[in-house]
């Protein structure tokens, strides 16, 4: 028997007074902690359940309107709005100025009606509809990912309700280089229909996980490299991190702080071919300690002749 869900409050560890700054903080700081990327062997598929259990509690609490649904039905959310949408659609039929539901009792009734559709208490476990022909209600479902998976592609399967409350599960694909954000439709894929009706359609939202190195620009991939004084004055050949694997970059002699390289075609997929790029930025680190030979050539260089790097900033300031 499969263990219930944890409630997303908990997961998030948040009161249910939180406000939208508290559950943005508290998901930030948790996903770094459960980042796969982050951990290896045993430890990396007990991070990879709870990174995804971290997604979707967020994503649930995080939209006012979700967090709405699931305040009051609790795990239950995606079945009410299911429920809610197949009641409007063929709850009742209006006749001569009355609404009367289809096994014709009156509008009175009409909340009996919806707890026998709903409730279980039909034969068959779903309403009498005597030849209407209806189609099965459209599907919402969240889909967190890494960027890796976002990268590459990847499949899952979902276990979705149907109108009458019933669990069946749905195996997708996710393309190559979706965002975040991004809404996909899969035809077919949502709560059968009821007296012969074709399927509904099953909606995807995409969520797209922070990852602690690389960062999206739309296609592109931003990575903020860090690097020596000396590899930034003279030059270097350095290891830099891709999605689809490190590569070696040459860093140009005299290379500034905050300047970004570009390696072609090592960003997102694009739907019409191709790839983004990765920008990498590049950080110049000061060593926090040093050697006495070390601070002794540091020392010397300073005795040298140099233009004063502040002088373009002190002139802006009006400090000339």
């Amino acid at each position: 028997m499969a263990e219930p869900k944890r409630d997303y409050y908990d997961i998030l560890g948040v009161s249910k007074t939180a406000d939208a700054s508290e559950l943005k903080k508290a998901y930030r700081r948790l996903a770094r902690q459960y980042h796969p990327d982050l951990h290896s062997g045993g430890k990396k598929a007990e991070m990879e359940a709870k990174f995804k259990e971290l997604n979707e509690a967020f994503e649930v609490l995080g939209d006012e309107a979700n967090r709405k649904k699931y305040d009051q039905y609790g795990m239950n959310w995606r079945d009410a709005e299911a429920y809610e949408r197949a009641r409007r659609e063929a709850g009742a039929q209006q006749t001569g100025g009355r609404w009367y539901s289809p096994q014709g009792e009156g509008a009175e009734d009409f909340s009996h009606v919806f707890e026998e559709m709903f409730g279980g208490r039909s034969q068959g476990g779903g309403p009498s509809f005597r030849g209407f022909a209806m189609p099965g209600a459209d599907l919402e479902a969240t889909i967190p990912l890494t960027l890796r998976e976002a990268y590459a592609g990847t499949k899952r399967t979902l276990n979705l309700p149907d109108s009458s409350g019933n669990l069946h599960s749905v195996d997708v694909r996710i393309p190559a280089g979706v965002r975040d954000g991004e809404r996909l439709r899969v035809k077919g894929k949502g709560a059968p229909g009821r007296g012969g009706g074709p399927k509904g359609d099953l909606f995807l939202s995409i969520h797209l996980a922070p990852h602690p190195v690389f960062h999206c620009k739309g296609e592109d991939i931003v990575v903020h490299l860090p690097l020596w004084p000396w590899e930034a004055v003279l030059g270097a050949d350095v290891q830099v991190p891709t999605l689809s694997g490190p590569v070696k970059m040459k860093i140009p002699p005299g290379s500034q702080a905050q300047q970004q390289l570009r390696l072609r075609g090592k960003g997102l997929p694009r739907r019409t071919g191709g790839h983004g790029d990765q920008l990498v930025s590049l950080e110049i680190r000061v060593p926090s300690t040093v050697t006495d030979n070390e601070r002794h050539l540091f020392e010397q260089l300073s005795k040298g002749t140099h233009p004063d790097p502040r002088a373009q900033v002190l002139r802006e300031a009006g400090h000339e």
